[in-house]
């Protein structure tokens, strides 16, 4: 059975490093961990206009291998969730020239884990009535609150979306870069700097009715990320 808690019922409320973490298994770790502290692409590729805007909140859950040794060794040897929850406010607002910027911010409860992001999406095509819209973005996170991690990725994709009365699917294909660097490590541990790449893929769809909207996204990196978002745009 999936269990879907946040992580102070699964008693995984902080990162930290335990005796027995070894390279190998930060390695895997920190990819787990780039899969559910990326930026994610919950928007159509659209842009919003000069002036448009929209905020709102989002919870994204990432599938992890809960099981895996490297989890509990990261976790102060905690039982893991299946799921974890990352919950997040958002912001984007729309700039000349078919340019979006956004922000997000998260702060997982009892825990030592936030999270900072921001993204710039430019709409190569812009859509109309018979053709789709098509997007680049680029998105950074960093890890904060973490005494033994400093943590970051980068990510750039592209996007097409088609809107069809107030619905709009979309889809894309990237990359994540994330650079993963231990620190204020407790005697008997000894870990180098993690970098990697992964290739993301991801999808959703985005319902609006009047200034409402919400929005579902699956992504894999990885791991798989189930995420939405609800919010006012205008």
């Amino acid at each position: 059975m999936i269990s879907f808690l946040p992580f102070t019922e699964a008693r995984a409320d902080d990162i930290e490093f335990q005796t027995g973490m070894t390279q190998s298994y930060f390695g895997k770790f920190s990819k787990e961990l780039g899969a559910a502290l990326s930026y994610k692409a919950l928007s159509p590729a659209e842009p919003l206009g000069t002036l448009g805007f929209d905020v709102g909140l989002e919870i994204s859950a990432t599938n992890i291998d809960e099981g895996a040794d490297y989890w509990k060794k990261a976790s102060k040897n905690a039982d893991m969730p299946s799921l974890i929850p990352l919950p997040k406010i958002y912001a984007r607002k729309g700039l000349p020239f078919n340019i979006d910027v956004g922000a997000i911010y998260s702060k997982v409860p009892d825990s030592n884990i936030s999270l900072l992001g921001a993204e710039v999406k430019y709409a190569i095509l812009k859509g109309s009535v018979a053709t789709p819209a098509v997007a680049i973005r680029g998105s950074y996170t960093q890890l904060m609150g973490v005494d033994q991690l400093d943590f970051k990725t980068y990510g750039a994709d592209v996007s097409i979306s088609k809107g069809f009365l107030n619905m709009t699917p979309f889809g894309g294909i990237g990359a994540v870069w994330t650079s993963s660097e231990p620190k204020s490590l407790p005697a008997g541990i000894s870990l180098n700097k993690e970098n990697n790449t992964q290739i993301k893929y991801f999808g959703g769809v985005r319902f609006t009715l009047l200034l409402l909207n919400m929005t579902a996204g699956v992504e894999y990196m990885e791991v798989p990320t189930y995420s939405l978002r609800a919010g006012i745009i205008f």
